[in-house]
């Protein structure tokens, strides 16, 4: 999906024009795939504009670096700022953030770890990420014939750049076969996730899903269905999905930041229960949406950007405290 510019990004703790955001060719990320990187999304909402989970983004984006041996130079609660600034900058209300760490140019060689940290945040306005009509009527995917990477190759826990070479072969197969979205096996051929979502399926009213040792990233959107579903009332558990378990579940829906909740209405082209979006799939659904759309949030998970007003206020504040400041010491 084609991004449409805005008028700046955060660059290492200052927001910098759109065009100036840019690396050079010789940057370790280019050749060696040295990058980490979150999808977020904010949601307008009757209290303002909201971004979902972004303290738990920002632990993730801190701990997928740190599995490389990489510290962020940028606290969390500094990253999350930044999100809420670029996001006012820009004024966006509903859209997608993308923090992103790479190693820029400096020593040429695998080690990488004397290259320069740079880290970016920007943000967009951006739609349904396997189309419109896919939260209502359901996707077809397929079995990928790339399975997904070992555990002890490269680590699925990291949200790393390279992983996604290989969530890239997926998808591409999928797509180039009139498939919407693919489905990797793990290395023992259970069900690890799609090229960018986790995998549910309903099996006689009970919610499965693949564990995090499946070579699979463990989805901020994935959490959230569970917590949804067990407070529904809706059985659900980790659990290793054999490849035949798809074709003969009741539900399947794929979750993550940019699908939300999509159901999956085949695979493999044989239909997923009627072939249409199951109950235990809407309901999740729906109060999915409600929380994020709504604002009503029990879960302390949606984080406001401030308007201008306020943001006014403070700065008009900050001042007054300054000036005062400077009284006392006359």
């Amino acid at each position: 999906m084609p991004i449409t510019p805005t008028s700046t990004i955060w660059k290492n703790g200052k927001l910098i024009p759109f065009e100036q955001a840019t690396i050079h060719v010789l940057s370790h990320a280019v050749h060696y795939g040295s990058s980490w990187f979150e999808g977020i999304r904010a949601y307008g909402t009757p209290k303002g504009t909201a971004v979902f989970r972004l303290y738990e983004h920002m632990v993730r984006f801190h701990h997928s670096m740190r599995i490389y041996r990489t510290a962020l130079p940028f606290s969390i609660d500094e990253l999350s700022k930044a999100v809420l600034d670029v996001i006012a900058k820009n004024n966006l209300t509903t859209c997608y953030v993308r923090p992103v760490a790479l190693r820029g140019f400096g020593d040429m060689g695998v080690y990488g770890l004397n290259c320069p940290l740079e880290v970016y945040i920007a943000a967009w306005e951006w739609g349904a990420y396997l189309g419109d009509e896919a939260a209502e009527r359901g996707v077809d995917v397929c079995i990928s014939s790339w399975d997904r990477i070992t555990p002890n190759s490269m680590p699925s826990l990291s949200k790393a750049g390279g992983n996604y070479m290989n969530s890239q072969l997926v998808k591409m197969e999928a797509v180039e076969n009139g498939y919407a979205e693919g489905i990797c096996l793990d290395t023992y051929g259970n069900v690890a996730e799609g090229s960018g979502e986790n995998v549910f399926i309903v099996v006689n009213g009970e919610l499965i899903t693949p564990p995090a040792a499946s070579s699979l990233l463990p989805g901020i959107t994935r959490d959230t269905v569970v917590t949804l579903a067990r407070d529904l009332g809706i059985p659900v558990r980790e659990a290793n999905i054999p490849r035949a378990m798809l074709y003969t579940a009741d539900e399947m829906f794929l979750t993550g930041t940019a699908v939300e909740i999509t159901p999956v209405k085949s695979v493999d082209r044989i239909p997923v229960g009627t072939a249409k979006v199951g109950p235990v799939t809407k309901v999740i659904q729906k109060r999915f949406m409600s929380i994020v759309t709504s604002g009503d949030d029990p879960y302390g998970w949606l984080t406001y950007v401030p308007t201008k007003h306020e943001v006014n206020g403070r700065g008009k504040a900050a001042e007054k405290s300054r000036t005062s400041a400077k009284a006392k010491k006359a």
